[in-house]
């Protein structure tokens, strides 16, 4: 943990090990009736430069930490959840890898999607994290997250 705050970040690719331990820590909760999982992946995008062949993120932490806490507190009171778990990845995670993990689970299935989805795409548009797209031939681009949260969200 940085400050007091949950620390939300796992150096290089989120595993698969990982994501199946998370699920399987819940299965002793006999309230949760519906999980929502997300899992953002890197994609091997073509570019004019080249192929781009992982991604390294970097992030301002603790500014970031504050902003994932205060974005999940705000899901909690929009809705009813039993769990909402944030995992984001720093340095370079490859093409095919996993660099994002959301995780909520609630006694029904609606609030759970709902809330998984409005998790990402408040990440994707508020958290203080950057994604270098590393390219073939040792070239790089800074990629732009694209999110429709403010056209969702706050109308």
């Amino acid at each position: 943990m940085q400050g007091k705050f949950k620390n939300i970040f796992i150096q290089g690719p989120i595993t698969h090990g990982f994501i199946a331990e998370s699920i399987e820590n819940h299965c002793h909760k006999k309230n949760i009736g519906g999980h929502s999982i997300f899992l953002g992946q890197v994609r091997a995008d073509e570019k004019d430069e080249g192929n781009v062949t992982a991604i390294e993120y970097t992030a301002y932490e603790q500014m970031a930490l504050e902003k994932a806490h205060e974005i999940r507190e705000d899901i909690f009171q929009k809705y009813p959840l039993i769990c909402a778990h944030i995992y984001h990845s720093l340095g370079v995670v490859k093409s095919g890898q996993i660099s994002l993990f959301v995780f909520t689970s609630s006694e029904h299935r609606k609030a759970a999607f709902d809330a998984c989805e409005e998790l990402v795409e408040r990440i994707k548009a508020e958290l203080p994290v950057w994604g270098k797209e590393l390219i073939e031939g040792e070239k790089f681009a800074w990629k732009e997250n694209i999110s429709n949260f403010n056209d969702k969200y706050n109308k």
